[in-house]
C-alpha cells in the first residue's frame, strides 16, 4: 500500500478511538501525540506536524458533537477533514483541451522518474479516449530514449524521437507539424544530478519553444520535506503548474514530499504507486486519506472498476460474490476480472473496511501464472468437482495433478484458496460498504469520501 506503516499507525490511532468507552482531554492528548509520532516517522515537516495537530485538539475540545453523532465519531471525522484540508482539500485534474495537441512537459532532477511518468500518463489519457503521443527530450541520458520509446510501443503510441540532433529545441521543431494530428503530446525532458544551470537553460529554451500548456514536475518520495525546495526552484524557471510524487508505493519518506508540496502551493496532479505503467493515480486528497484511515476510496474502485470489467460482468461479480456460494470456475473468473483492475492487495484498501479485516495475504497475490495453473487444474476435473470442489478426496486430487501436470500442492493451494474466498464471501455476504466500515471503525457512516 501506499505510505504503508504511515496508514498502519493512523489506522490503529482511530481504532483506539472506536474502541473508547468515552472521550475525554485525556484522550484526545493520546491521540494527538499519536498523529504526530506517526506523522513525524513519515517525515512530514515538524511545524507542519504542529499546526495540524493543533487544529484537531482545538477543533475536538471546543466543537460540540452534532446530535446524530457519538463523541468518538466525530473527533474521527475532525481527524479525516483535518488531514485532507491538511494535503490540499480537492484533486487537481488536468482537463485536456482540443488544441492538437494539448501539450504536457515534465521536468526534474535525474532519477525522478519522469521518463516512466511520461509512458503513465500517456496510457491514463489514452485510456480515456485521447490520440497521445511522447516526445523523447532527454538527449544527454543514453538510454532515456530507448526507454520512452519501448513504453510508447507498449501502449501503441507514437514516439517522436532523433538519436542525431542534440539541441531539444531543434527536435521539437522538426516534429512540429507531426503532433498536429494528436490530441495530447508528453515531452519527456531531461534531469541532472543536481540543479544546474545547464538544466535550467535547457529547459527554459524548450519551454519557450514548445510553450506547453502544463509543466508538472516529478518528484521522486524519497525526497521528502526538501521537495519544497524543488518546487520553488523550478517554478521560477519556467512556471510549474503541479507536480507529481512517484515512487509512494515503497518509501517511508513520502509523506514528507507530499507535504512539502502542499505546503508550498504546488497543485499535487497525479502519484506514482508502483512500477507498472498502469500504477498512477489523479490525486485525490479525500480519497488518499480514506485509504490511509482504512475508510477506502470508492471514486478510485469504480474508476478503476469501468475502465477493467464491462458493468453487465460487474453486476454478475457482485451478485455471485454477495450470494457467498460459488464454485471453482466462479472463483476463475472473480480472480481474472480483479486482476483486469490491478494488484488485489492495492483493490482491497479501496474498499471501506476491508483493510481491517485478515484477509490471508496468498488470497492477495494471485499472479497470471497461478491463474494459468488454475486453469489446467480445472480442464483435468469433472464437471461435478467444478460445481462443488468440497467433494474432492485425496486420490482425485493426485490424478488431477498427474493430468494437468502439475503437483498436488499446487491443487491442495487451488483448494485453500476456494476455501479462503469461500470465507469471505461469508464475512460480506449482505454486507454493504458503510457496515463494512462500521465493523472496523464502529459507527462511522457518515464520512462523505
Amino acid at each position: 500500500m501506499v505510505l504503508d506503516k504511515l496508514g498502519l499507525s493512523l489506522k490503529n490511532t482511530l481504532k483506539k478511538i472506536a474502541s473508547s468507552l468515552f472521550i475525554d482531554e485525556k484522550v484526545i492528548n493520546e491521540l494527538v501525540k499519536d498523529i504526530q509520532k506517526a506523522l513525524l516517522q513519515s517525515d512530514v515537516n515538524v511545524q507542519l506536524v504542529f499546526n495540524l495537530t493543533n487544529k484537531i485538539k482545538s477543533r475536538a475540545i471546543k466543537e460540540e458533537t452534532p446530535k446524530n453523532l457519538e463523541k468518538k465519531e466525530h473527533l474521527i471525522n475532525i481527524v479525516y477533514e483535518e488531514l485532507v484540508n491538511f494535503l490540499g482539500e480537492e484533486k487537481n485534474e488536468i482537463v485536456i483541451e482540443k488544441k492538437h495537441p494539448y501539450k504536457i512537459m515534465l521536468v526534474g532532477l535525474f532519477g525522478a522518474g519522469k521518463t516512466s511518468s511520461a509512458g503513465k500518463i500517456a496510457k491514463y489519457y489514452q485510456q480515456r479516449g485521447y490520440k497521445t503521443a511522447t516526445m523523447a527530450l532527454d538527449v544527454h541520458r543514453p538510454a532515456a530514449i530507448d526507454q520512452l520509446e519501448q513504453l510508447s510501443q507498449k501502449i501503441n503510441v507514437t514516439c517522436f524521437s532523433d538519436r542525431l540532433e542534440k539541441d531539444v529545441t531543434k527536435i521539437y521543431k522538426k516534429f512540429e507539424n507531426e503532433i498536429k494530428d494528436y490530441d495530447l503530446i508528453i515531452l519527456d525532458t531531461a534531469g541532472r544530478d543536481a540543479f544546474s544551470h545547464d538544466l535550467i537553460t535547457e529547459i527554459k529554451a524548450i519551454n519557450k519553444t514548445a510553450k506547453p500548456d502544463q509543466n508538472l514536475l516529478v518528484i521522486n518520495a524519497d525526497t521528502g520535506q526538501t521537495a519544497e525546495k524543488q518546487a520553488k526552484a523550478f517554478h521560477e524557471a519556467i512556471g510549474l503548474t503541479g507536480v507529481i510524487v512517484t515512487k509512494l508505493d515503497g518509501t517511508a519518506r513520502g509523506g514528507g514530499a507530499l507535504t512539502a508540496c502542499a505546503a508550498s502551493g504546488a497543485r499535487i496532479r497525479f502519484i506514482g504507486t508502483g512500477e507498472k505503467l498502469e500504477d498512477i493515480e489523479l490525486f485525490n486528497p479525500k480519497g488518499f486519506v480514506g485509504r490511509l484511515l482504512g475508510m477506502g476510496d470508492i471514486e478510485e474502485l469504480l474508476e478503476k472498476a469501468t475502465r477493467a470489467i464491462k458493468q453487465e460482468d460487474a453486476e454478475e461479480l457482485g451478485r455471485r460474490l454477495l450470494k457467498g456460494e460459488f464454485n471453482f470456475l466462479d472463483l476463475y473468473e472473480q480472480m481474472q476480472a480483479m486482476k483486469k483492475m490491478g494488484p488485489l492487495n492495492k483493490i482491497v484498501e479501496l474498499v471501506p473496511g476491508m483493510s481491517g479485516m485478515n484477509i490471508p495475504r496468498e488470497m492477495l497475490d494471485v499472479q497470471d501464472v497461478e491463474l494459468q495453473k488454475w486453469k489446467y487444474q480445472m480442464q483435468s476435473m469433472t464437471k461435478e468437482e467444478l460445481e462443488n470442489p468440497d467433494i474432492l478426496t485425496s486420490n482425485r486430487i493426485e490424478r488431477i495433478a498427474r493430468g494437468s501436470g502439475l503437483t498436488s500442492g499446487d491443487v491442495r493451494n487451488l483448494i485453500k484458496q476456494y476455501r479462503n474466498s469461500k470465507k469471505l464471501a461469508k464475512m460480506i455476504k449482505g454486507k454493504d460498504p458503510t457496515k463494512l466500515m462500521k465493523k472496523f471503525f464502529g459507527k462511522l457512516g457518515h464520512f462523505r469520501l
